[in-house]
């Protein structure tokens, strides 16, 4: 080892030495504190890897080291070893990066474990000596080769680089109200530059639905494969197991009322109404029957089962949101007012910001006058996609010569037999 030419074992001895040297590091230092590489130290560090490259590439003829680092053996080497890294972190269960580390080695927060970085730098700057080989001289038929590798290079570095600006907050606000502060994940408050007013709330529900349970355990019957009748529109009978049920009457906005020792439902359009349906239950064996209401309940009323017999109730499970909708102002500092909806999988942007629908109080349901925004602000994202977009275009470039390639040998082949 260690003469001329280097190979895949010296390369798997760099790997090896560097996830030794990152294992001192963790246990002297700690997790790396990607939080010290905030504006604008991670565009100087940016700035000073890059000349780092340009001098070492420079020097490749003098340090064979730097040599190697240019050759296939150094890249598959150290691909292996982050692909290596990168496996034992998709089987280890990471935390979140506020939160200390699981285990006492650091598995549990790859991405500010030592000897992952260290193995992810190396392969960045294998790449990044590649790239430079490969584009000195230039030449046309490269161009696939460099937007695939360029491409890769830049959304990876980015990535990192840029992880420190990136911001994610929680924002709560109240129906009328305007909020322009929010909470990080350590719950530290800040003010944004943008304020967001809450017009209005709206959940759309899924149709209630009836189940059995066991009087004595509480769980749904039957046990392990409950069973449910959905209450949609028109329904107005159904069978759960060993029950045939007919629903006689439905108020969608109901109130519940106490009348001696009874309780029943009536129309009631107003905050925290509920749903309650006045059904009829029929034992399928005996025939037997009992009548009486049934709700889900609410925040302001209580729910209602109806007790079958002396082991199994009917009862209706609290409706679960289908789709839940913020209307929303959004004020920016530059003076923009922008009225819009936010709901989930479809965030607002406004000024750099994507604002997404994270929740709401679950204690009012439908009826929340509170809603959850979470902010997330990466300006480093658009070099990312800069970075995919070019990988994609050298994949269309390497596809286009091939077809080419493929045609020209057959029209050669062609050629051939004509004569």
């Amino acid at each position: 080892m260690w003469k001329k030419t280097w190979g895949y074992k010296e390369g798997l001895a760099c790997g090896v030495g560097l996830f030794a040297t990152g294992l001192l590091l963790q246990g002297t230092v700690g997790d790396v504190r990607w939080d010290l590489f905030a504006w604008p130290v991670n565009i100087i560090v940016l700035v000073a890897y890059l000349l780092l490259l340009v001098v070492l590439y420079g020097l490749r003829k003098r340090v064979y080291c730097f040599e190697w680092l240019t050759h296939y053996t150094a890249a598959v080497s150290s691909l292996v070893c982050v692909a290596v890294i990168t496996v034992v972190m998709g089987l280890v269960r990471q935390v979140p990066a506020a939160q200390p580390s699981a285990d006492w080695i650091g598995l549990s927060k790859m991405l500010s474990f030592w000897p992952f970085v260290l193995l992810y730098v190396w392969l960045v700057t294998v790449l990044g000596l590649t790239i430079l080989r490969a584009g000195f001289p230039f030449r046309l038929r490269k161009i696939p080769f460099l937007l695939n590798h360029a491409g890769l290079f830049i959304a990876l570095l980015t990535a990192t680089l840029g992880n420190a600006d990136l911001q994610r907050l929680k924002m709560i606000t109240r129906i009328g109200k305007t909020e322009w502060r929010a909470t990080d994940e350590n719950g530290r408050l800040s003010e944004l530059p943008l304020a967001i007013e809450l017009q209005g709330f709206t959940i759309d529900e899924y149709p209630p639905k009836l189940m059995l349970i066991d009087n004595e355990t509480g769980r749904a019957l039957p046990a392990g494969t409950p069973e449910h009748l959905l209450l949609e529109d028109g329904v107005t009978e159904g069978r759960l197991p060993g029950w045939d049920i007919e629903v006689l009457n439905s108020i969608p906005m109901a109130a519940s009322v106490a009348t001696g020792d009874t309780l029943k439902f009536t129309e009631f359009h107003s905050m925290g109404a509920t749903y309650a349906v006045y059904l009829k239950a029929t034992d399928t064996g005996n025939g037997q029957s009992r009548e009486g209401w049934v709700s889900c309940g609410s925040f302001m009323f209580p729910y209602k089962a109806l007790r079958l017999n002396g082991e199994v109730s009917l009862i209706m499970p609290e409706r679960e949101p289908q789709r839940f909708v913020s209307a929303v102002t959004v004020y920016t500092q530059q003076g923009e007012v922008r009225n819009d909806t936010i709901e989930v999988n479809h965030p607002l942007k406004v000024a750099g910001w994507n604002i997404y629908q994270l929740s709401y109080d679950e204690t009012k349901g439908r009826w929340s006058d509170v809603s959850v925004f979470e902010l997330v602000r990466d300006p480093w994202l658009p070099y990312v996609y800069i970075g995919i977009f070019m990988m994609m275009s050298g994949a269309v470039c390497l596809f286009v010569n091939a077809q080419k390639r493929r045609d020209g040998l057959s029209g050669e082949e062609n050629g051939e037999d004509r004569t």
